[in-house]
């Protein structure tokens, strides 16, 4: 179970976190979470690379290590990188100082000033650590493509029913979300594209 748009409740909770952008901008923030791996990284930069688009990719650092030319492939496509710890780590499940170690772990491999919290799941005390050091950001359209119960058609009406100005949005180049973001993601692009949507980069 799933929240495509996080509740005023839970974004209350982390108020320094960033969950959108500017509002006042017809921009939005196309963010993949949990690779690189070779299944799906690729065709992902293939479909922004066709359309002319800049994305941030949280990257999970144990496969960046496994990865290397994959990841080197998006730095050199000028898209942004975030730190999503170097295990793809639950903040609620793990003592504070092993998440932290993990974290650092993580940014010997991607270097950047971005954290996102697996699950998005993160502890006060974690968060109180991390955020001098990252900018942590969370989101404002959850896509669900890596949700076994989510059809591809669902997974394209949930980002196009809740993309607004200043969208943060959330893919996953992962294989459990293959099918759902092939077919989501390309048509999505399109939709933005028509209704005046420019796509940006997280920094």
């Amino acid at each position: 179970m799933y929240l495509v748009r996080p509740p005023y409740l839970f974004r209350k909770l982390f108020p320094k976190a960033i969950w959108r952008m500017d509002k006042t901008q017809k921009k939005i923030y196309l963010t993949f979470d949990d690779g690189p791996v070779p299944s799906i990284t690729p065709w992902v930069l293939d479909i922004l690379k066709q359309h002319n688009i800049k994305a941030t990719f949280f990257c999970v650092g144990d496969n960046v290590q496994k990865h290397t030319t994959i990841y080197q492939r998006i730095l050199t496509e000028k898209h942004a990188v975030g730190n999503h710890t170097f295990n793809h780590l639950k903040g609620w499940n793990t003592h504070s100082q092993n998440y932290i170690q993990n974290v650092g772990k993580c940014a010997s491999f991607v270097s950047t000033n971005l954290f996102r919290p697996p699950y998005g799941k993160v502890k006060k005390s974690q968060f109180r650590i991390l955020h001098p050091k990252f900018k942590i950001i969370m989101w404002d359209v959850l896509s669900g493509d890596y949700d076994k119960k989510t059809s591809p058609e669902k997974c394209l009406k949930n980002v196009i029913d809740m993309v607004r100005n200043g969208s943060i949005i959330v893919f996953h180049d992962s294989l459990k979300a293959q099918k759902n973001i092939e077919y989501a993601l390309p048509r999505f692009i399109e939709y933005a594209k028509e209704n005046g949507f420019e796509f940006e980069i997280l920094k």
